[in-house]
């Protein structure tokens, strides 16, 4: 009836694992016992749960990215603590086998379910106000992508203390991922966790790249569009091209498990090589995924805080569009070490060589922009600046490793591993936090308290510093990657060094939740529902109230201005009343989301543990909530002119107070 899955599969006999289901447990049964006692299950269900709201949607997102950026980031902390002891004689704390897992966890969950979610997240808070939108295209789909995240999310979270994870790292190692290597059920929650959310990511994009194409504001030509939405516009290009590629190799993979196919093997005209090319043909362009929507952020910041126009919109335009297209041309660089030809690896090191100049490009622009700005040092100018500092040493690295006999040297070392992190936090995570700390009042109505936000960045962009730096030194010495003990002691002290900047960056982590916790605890003392909470907002999100009702816009603006919001503040037509009011038609909440997430992670633990009964009766329920859902699409609800009156009439009493209250101080 379990399939596979026996008690035995449940480590009760490792204290970590065991201590780590026990303290989660703890965490969610303490959150459940709360919401059940202050009576919130119907609140949640009816407005968050089933919600089909952008706005809402947009902070599950957010919440979900940072739940599990707390995972990866525990997992990171016992790899570091790991290495940092076992040296020599002392093996340190971890078996090899339980290692591997971390590591294998630790990059899956911050790519797929910290930065993907995360991204997804603030596309879903702002495009639609910086577009002039009342929602997203497809509002239902936008409800089941997120489920399907949650789905994915819940599997990775399930094999902690069922089972176990991958093995093979978290991009695969061919054929070692192969039934015949790895027979146990890691491969196969890692395998199922990425198809799932995978297609929710696929299907984002594909909401977004609609929404942003159809649904702009009279007047909004391709070249009035913010900076953020041009990063959005590219990224879900990439989304849309580069998902189905990994989709179809973890299909490809599953059949080579569950069918004794062999796709990824050199056995029965097999290639094992061809798990490389298609995994990073989605994995390259990934990386720009995660990162382009975080140059927009940069681009929207820089301007808002150094009080100019942005410089070079145009050129910010178009080096997107050119990391775009080069993002396809790259992906070989992650393994000229594994016999290509001169002339691949000729063109491929030339190609990588090539993006960093549109990279280049967006740095010169925003130091131009803050060149004779009055610039203010609030927490997302912190970022921004951070980013500046940090990331470009990164892309020095890069361009180094664009060079295939210097890539022979460094590839599979600690140096590679300092890279990209030196890309990805900086250039995603920095950004993300930037975005974070930026639009927080726009969709919550009260500013992050500065003071721990500055905190937060120090211990961010110190910790970077002192735990990643060495590894480049490690790599440069020679050692090896995902090593769980090594006998040369020379390598020790900079891996001390390493786990010390992990716990600074924990630290920073920490302060994070201490902002949150201070914001909300004084947030009656940062309230400002004038929707233009930084005072130089320049596109069209700032035009609603903060928080903004649930149709976003009363009236749909007309746009004639890149800033279009900047402009009517310059010529007094900011904060007219409109001189009327229609209808508004805004689509209900449903239950498809939740109930499809629910079956889809149902039907993915039923696949680990061969469970087939359960894994039929999913399908069934997922294809029946379909077809049932289908004829309901068309749901919505009418806010009537007089109650959009009502609402708009309170804002503009709140407004004005407001606003008199700023002028007097």
């Amino acid at each position: 009836m379990f399939g596979k899955l026996t008690l035995s599969d449940i480590p009760y006999n490792d204290p970590i694992i065991m201590g780590a289901v026990v303290s989660a447990s703890l965490a969610g049964l303490v959150i459940i016992a709360l919401i059940t006692y202050f009576k919130k299950w119907p609140y949640l269900w009816h407005e968050w749960l089933t919600s089909v709201d952008h706005k809402r949607i947009g902070v599950m997102y957010i919440v979900l990215a940072l739940v599990m950026m707390l995972r990866g980031f525990a997992d990171a902390l016992m790899m570091r603590g790991q290495q940092a002891m076992a040296a020599g004689a002392d093996h340190g704390y971890l078996t090899a086998h339980h290692y591997d897992q971390i590591f294998g966890s630790h990059g899956t969950i911050m790519i797929i379910f910290v930065a993907m979610p995360f991204v997804i997240g603030l596309m879903n808070l702002v495009i639609p106000h910086q577009i002039g939108a009342r929602d997203v295209a497809f509002p239902v789909l936008n409800s089941v992508s997120f489920w399907l995240t949650v789905a994915g999310a819940g599997l990775i979270m399930i094999s902690l203390g069922v089972g176990e994870f991958t093995n093979a790292g978290w991009f695969g190692i061919a054929p070692l991922f192969e039934k015949t290597y790895n027979p146990g059920v890691g491969v196969d929650y890692w395998m199922w966790a990425f198809q799932i959310a995978g297609v929710g990511s696929l299907l984002s994009g594909v909401n977004f790249l609609v929404t942003i194409v159809k649904m702009r504001a009279p007047g909004m030509t391709w070249m009035k569009l913010p900076l953020f939405t041009w990063t959005t516009v590219t990224t879900n290009v990439l989304m849309i091209l580069s998902f189905p590629v990994i989709t179809g190799a973890l299909f490809l993979l599953t059949l080579d498990r569950y069918l004794g196919m062999h796709f990824f093997t050199n056995d029965m005209g097999g290639n094992m090589m061809m798990w490389n090319n298609l995994f990073w043909m989605w994995g390259h362009p990934e990386v720009y995924i995660v990162v382009l929507p975080s140059f927009g952020i940069f681009s929207e910041v820089v301007a808002t805080f150094s009080r100019k126009k942005l410089f070079g919109y145009v050129s910010l335009v178009w080096a997107t569009a050119a990391i775009m297209i080069l993002s396809f041309t790259v992906w070989l660089h992650h393994f000229f070490t594994m016999g290509n030809t001169v002339n691949v690896n000729i063109f491929f090191g030339i190609a990588t060589m090539l993006i960093a100049i549109p990279t280049g490009v967006k740095v010169y622009d925003w130091l131009f922009t803050m060149y004779r700005g009055r610039i203010t040092f609030t927490t997302p100018m912190y970022w921004v600046l951070g980013f500046l500092t940090i990331f470009v040493i990164g892309g020095m690295t890069g361009v180094l490793m664009a060079i295939p006999p210097a890539d022979f040297v460094v590839h599979n070392s600690l140096f590679l591993i300092a890279h990209f992190h030196n890309m990805l936090i900086p250039g995603a995570l920095f950004g993300y936090f930037a975005g974070f700390a930026y639009w927080f009042p726009k969709v919550f109505g009260f500013k992050l308290d500065e003071k721990w936000g500055k905190r937060a960045f120090w211990g961010w962009s110190i910790g970077f510093l002192v735990a990643f730096m060495p590894l480049y030194v490690l790599g440069f010495m020679g050692m090896p990657r995902r090593m769980a003990h090594y006998d040369t002691m020379a390598w020790q002290p900079w891996l001390i060094a390493a786990a010390v900047g992990a716990l600074i960056i924990g630290l920073g982590i920490l302060a994070q939740g201490m902002q949150i916790f201070v914001s909300i605890r004084d947030r009656k003392k940062n309230v400002d529902l004038t929707g233009d909470s930084w005072g130089d907002g320049r596109t069209l999100e700032w035009m609603s109230s903060s928080p903004p009702p649930v149709y976003n816009f009363a009236v749909i603006p007309k746009v004639n201005e890149l800033d279009e919001w900047w402009a009517m503040k310059e010529n007094g037509t900011a904060y007219q009343r409109p001189a009327e009011y229609h209808d508004i038609h805004m689509p209900k909440n449903v239950a498809r989301g939740p109930i499809i997430g629910g079956l889809v992670l149902a039907f993915g633990f039923a696949m680990v543990w061969y469970i087939w009964w359960l894994a039929i009766a999913a399908m069934i329920g997922i294809i029946a909530t379909v077809i049932i859902g289908s004829s309901h699409d068309d749901e919505e609800y009418i806010i009537p002119a007089a109650e959009v009156k009502r609402i708009e009439d309170e804002r503009f009493e709140q407004l004005a107070a407001a606003l008199e209250e700023k002028k007097n101080n």
